[in-house]
């Protein structure tokens, strides 16, 4: 499903070596089992559900606080529809999929995931909003699936979070998150990052409820 493993593996040693094309001759044969998808497109699934939760949540609540939430910024890697993948027996190296990519950027993605999902606890707002509140600024710096084996992988998200006001940052975190993946192809790690999504949204809306939601200046 990628030619990376193709010009890798002869500078890696014999047992690395192995491991790689072990790895690409499973995913050479999951692209022949999805031969008749062409460029297939993943987003991070749909929100109904969740929607749904969140509105019973915020019922109830009365006024909430404003929270401008601007949108995820990410270094160029990842600043693009490549769904990336790295194998931990060559972990300075990465991997885009051939044929399956994201519908926008990862960066977009998970803009519109914060977005929806900490509007259970504020009136979530642009950057472009000239309105005072509270600010919050989401780097991300890891969206990938890691390979453990030819079989096992999981989805890892990093990213940092640092809320401000008025040039001033209240509070800063660093957030690694990850979730395993149901299979060792394209689809099993999209699986995986929604799942690392939803958990980091969760973890942020818990840390800024100790914040800006607890009447932080």
């Amino acid at each position: 499903m990628s030619r990376f493993f193709a010009s890798t593996s002869a500078a890696l040693p014999p047992a690395k070596a192995l491991a790689a094309l072990a790895l690409a001759a499973l995913l050479a044969a999951c692209a022949g089992e999805q031969a008749a998808i062409n460029d297939a497109r993943y987003d991070l699934g749909p929100q109904a559900t969740q929607a749904q939760q969140m509105q019973k949540t915020a019922q109830g609540k009365l006024g909430k606080p404003l929270l401008k939430v601007l949108a995820v910024s990410a270094p160029p890697p990842l600043d693009n529809d490549g769904i990336v993948y790295r194998m931990n027996v060559d972990s300075q190296r990465t991997g885009r999929y051939a044929n399956s990519r994201w519908t926008m950027s990862p960066a977009r993605l998970l803009t519109e995931r914060l977005r929806t999902a900490l509007g259970a606890n504020a009136t979530v707002l642009s950057g472009a909003d000239a309105v005072p509140a509270p600010m919050l600024k989401v780097e991300l710096i890891d969206f990938e699936q890691v390979f453990q084996s030819a079989t096992e992988s999981m989805g890892v998200l990093a990213a940092r979070a640092t809320l401000m006001q008025g040039g001033k940052v209240l509070a800063q975190r660093d957030f690694v998150v990850s979730a395993p993946a149901n299979s060792p192809d394209a689809a099993g790690g999209v699986h995986a990052l929604q799942a690392a999504s939803d958990d980091f949204a969760g973890q942020l809306n818990t840390w800024l409820g100790s914040q800006v939601f607890a009447g932080t200046p």
